[in-house]
């Protein structure tokens, strides 16, 4: 089993930006009315978010950096690592994060690290920089967000109402003094890696006139080879499949149980599968906050968007346990068990 522990770390903030620009479901004219309901009624998206032309991944997580290091009043030259997780950056090459370490102003010192995950990658990004920070008497960001609003068609019924946009930053730093442990369990299956993928622009497949043509796939499935391809079905089974076992075996690991827990933060990827997972373990909905009905799901961005939204005044003001777990493209999914003590978590950003 892919288990990991760290010690010596700790999260002191977590913030979020989303655009002002809202979304509504029930405005979706490309599918019936009766089916817009459905939509609405099976995936518990309401209204999400969708950045205007021109605005990238990296503006929403500019800003909730900028806000956070400075509701922290910290020292940038003191912050030894940045890493940004996306399946939007801005561009294939260069890096990401070497940009958002020039715009943020951080020394030339600064290791600057890409990870290309969707909806797992905020697991999988504090796993790497914990470790990192683990071992270094120093601080770090963590900046996690995606605007697939720009990788999905108005045509494609799958894809369309499902996913919005966000960016949002972690502040992570070494404490020796800490107790406080961070569990890690990683896993994937990339026999699964088509259920969700954009099939062209990379280097197996070219990006060429072919490219931007339109098919239509079934009744209300239209979309191209430059947009997000779904298969809800597959994605539903796999979901269902391993995460309840994943959560399972990583409390097993720190000899915890579900009661130890206050609060279980999953990816926000559709009501219908948090719902199961939570009956398969008989975790209480009032333990399970939702953001879906006001964000839709926000790919990596969705479980400190979740956070900060719904869970903003439990950190600020308490210690919280929390388990989170995020699950899709890849195939890749990931549990982890933290602590927060009172961080600083600012007020929702909207730009």
């Amino acid at each position: 089993m892919s288990f990991i522990k760290t010690s010596n770390v700790k999260i002191s903030g977590i913030s979020s930006c989303v655009p002002k620009n809202i979304v509504h479901v029930s405005e979706y004219h490309w599918v019936k009315k009766k089916l817009r309901e459905k939509i609405i009624e099976t995936t518990g998206i309401i209204e999400k978010r969708h950045v205007d032309k021109g605005t990238t991944t990296s503006d929403l997580c500019l800003i909730a950096a900028e806000k956070l290091i400075s509701e922290l009043n910290w020292d940038k030259n003191e912050i030894s690592i940045l890493i940004f997780v996306s399946v939007t950056p801005d561009y294939i090459s260069p890096s990401t994060s070497n940009i958002l370490q020039y715009k943020l102003g951080l020394n030339k010192d600064t290791i600057c690290i890409d990870i290309n995950q969707a909806c797992s990658g905020y697991v999988y990004g504090l796993s790497v920089i914990t470790k990192f920070l683990s071992v270094e008497n120093k601080k770090g960001l963590l900046l996690v967000g995606d605007t697939n609003s720009y990788r999905i068609s108005y045509r494609d019924k799958l894809t369309y109402p499902i996913f919005g946009d966000a960016g949002t930053a972690t502040a992570v730093e070494y404490c020796e003094n800490d107790n406080a442990n961070f569990y890690f369990n990683l896993k994937s299956d990339g026999s699964g890696y088509s259920d969700i993928i954009i099939k062209d622009g990379g280097v197996r497949n070219f990006f060429s006139k072919d490219s931007l043509k339109y098919v239509k796939y079934e009744e209300g499935v239209i979309r191209s080879n430059i947009h997000t391809s779904m298969n809800g079905l597959n994605v539903f089974k796999f979901a269902l499949r391993e995460v309840p076992t994943s959560i399972s075996d990583i409390l097993e690991y720190a000899k915890l149980s579900i009661n130890d827990i206050d609060y279980f933060v999953l990816h926000q990827a559709n009501s219908l599968i948090n719902k199961s997972i939570c009956r398969f373990l008989n975790i209480n909905q009032d333990k399970v906050p939702n953001s879906l009905d006001k964000f839709g799901n926000t790919v990596s961005a969705s479980i400190p968007l979740t956070i900060v939204s719904e869970l903003r005044n439990q950190v600020v003001t308490d210690n919280q346990k929390l388990l989170i777990a995020g699950f899709g493209a890849g195939l890749s999914w990931g549990c982890a068990l933290l602590d927060t003590s009172k961080i600083k978590c600012p007020e929702l950003i909207e730009l």
